[in-house]
């Protein structure tokens, strides 16, 4: 019988979508191929000195026990943008240059559009360097293919959207009342400032049937737990794991992330994969998944536009569950791990 492939994924631990992704995609693949992890370094807590000295550190320990690790066949990095693309750049050229396997490059993050615009002759030289020793680059939508595409070259650069596991999500399409939900990390590029002023906005609106919930924690958590306080029928859940996410998202009716930067964000599956209508921004990749039957785009920090919005759904549930199963359907025929992993596979055999 011939041995599988080893696969070595190499990517950061604990930083939100990323990792996600690459707990599903070694779940996904080690069936197929030997799949081995390497995520040795985490994102840093602190700031200022402190924050860029621990990230230094991590980065150190990182590079310094990577060429210990036994050679695989095919190397699969994670990266996003600035300091990610950094390291991730040793990963890439020892695999391809030391132990002269094929490289997949993985491009996430919600800035990477203006990284590649920099004024930095070395960042340049460096981002040149990396597309031009991987074999294949993988983007999330057409919007980075063409940027990527111009230091890349059209023929390595594929589009592979973000995906989530439609079965693990049971969308139950609530409208007695509307359910808005917020999931995410509590911070001003999320907008969950915004939000938070669209739901007092609501709140001061006669009329209107809803209930919210807020997930995450973040420099916002205690303004999100002042609002659930003052109005009955607003929750801040704080942290939660996993299976409470899922559980939360398949009892939305409306998914809210009113984002300022965005590369395809998981979290935006999830909320379809729930069931849920889509309000959010035109940002990254985002437009190019919801159209007009699957959500509204709203202007990034414009509270009053994102309160609108909801208030229209809110006012008329059979448009947002129409918007919800349409969601729904597009997880599972476009979005779904099975396909993704698929379409991984099939690289791997080509560039091998």
């Amino acid at each position: 019988m011939k041995p599988k492939q080893t696969l070595l994924i190499v990517g950061p631990k604990g930083t939100g979508g990323i990792d996600r992704y690459i707990t599903e995609q070694r779940r996904y693949l080690e069936d197929r191929m030997d799949v081995r992890v390497y995520t040795r370094y985490t994102a840093p807590k602190g700031e200022g000195l402190e924050l860029a000295a621990r990230m230094l550190l991590s980065s150190l320990v990182a590079v310094t026990l990577f060429p210990f690790q036994r050679r695989p066949d095919i190397v699969h990095v994670h990266s996003s943008h600035t300091y990610s693309f950094y390291r991730a750049a040793f990963f890439a050229l020892f695999s391809k240059y030391v132990w002269g396997v094929p490289v997949v490059f993985h491009i996430h993050g919600s800035s990477f559009d203006d990284f590649l615009a920099t004024d930095s002759r070395a960042v340049r030289r460096l981002q040149s360097l990396v597309f031009d020793a991987v074999d294949d680059v993988v983007v999330l939508s057409e919007y980075w293919r063409g940027l990527v595409s111009r230091l890349a070259g059209e023929e390595k650069v594929h589009v592979m959207a973000n995906a989530v596991e439609p079965a693990e999500y049971d969308p139950t399409y609530p409208t007695d009342p509307v359910h808005l939900v917020f999931v995410s990390n509590l911070i001003e590029r999320k907008g969950i400032r915004e939000f938070l002023d669209a739901v007092e906005i609501l709140e001061s609106t006669p009329g209107l049937d809803f209930e919210v919930s807020i997930g995450g924690r973040g420099p916002h958590a205690d303004r999100a737990e002042a609002v659930a306080a003052a109005h009955d029928n607003v929750s801040y859940l704080g942290f939660l794991s996993e299976e409470d996410k899922r559980d939360l998202i398949s009892r939305g009716t409306v998914f809210v992330l009113p984002t300022y930067a965005e590369g395809l964000p998981i979290a935006m599956l999830e909320g379809m994969a729930g069931g849920n209508a889509i309000v959010t921004t035109p940002v990254g990749s985002i437009p190019e998944v919801i159209t007009d039957d699957r959500g509204i785009l709203v202007t990034p920090g414009d509270a009053e536009e994102l309160a609108r919005a909801l208030a229209r759904l809110v006012s008329n549930p059979e448009e947002a569950v129409r918007m919800g199963r349409t969601n729904r359907a597009a997880i599972e025929e476009r979005y779904s791990w099975q396909s993704n992993a698929d379409e991984l596979v099939a690289m791997y055999a080509e560039a091998a």
